[in-house]
């Protein structure tokens, strides 16, 4: 009985390390700066070739054009208006 009841405790503290181990992996994951972080590393990703380090231009130009687009648009709409 006594060899049952001390597995039973060693189980039970290893779960009990185990979740303390997923909460705190929720919990710096759901961290606002670790989000932050994590979103600037996949727009960064994005514009620059993360093996080279050399920029994407295609993608360079792509954010470009749009960006020109909307002012373009924006533009436009305010002449119209007027």
């Amino acid at each position: 009985m006594t060899n049952e009841t001390s597995s039973l405790e060693r189980e039970i503290d290893a779960t009990r390390d185990r979740l303390a181990e997923t909460i705190d992996l929720l919990v710096y994951r759901a961290h606002p700066k670790t989000i932050v972080s994590r979103e600037i590393s996949s727009i960064k990703a994005h514009f620059v070739d993360p093996v080279t380090g050399s920029p994407r231009t295609n993608n360079i130009l792509k954010a470009a054009g749009v960006v020109v687009g909307v002012l373009t648009f924006f533009a436009v709409a305010r002449r119209v208006v007027r």
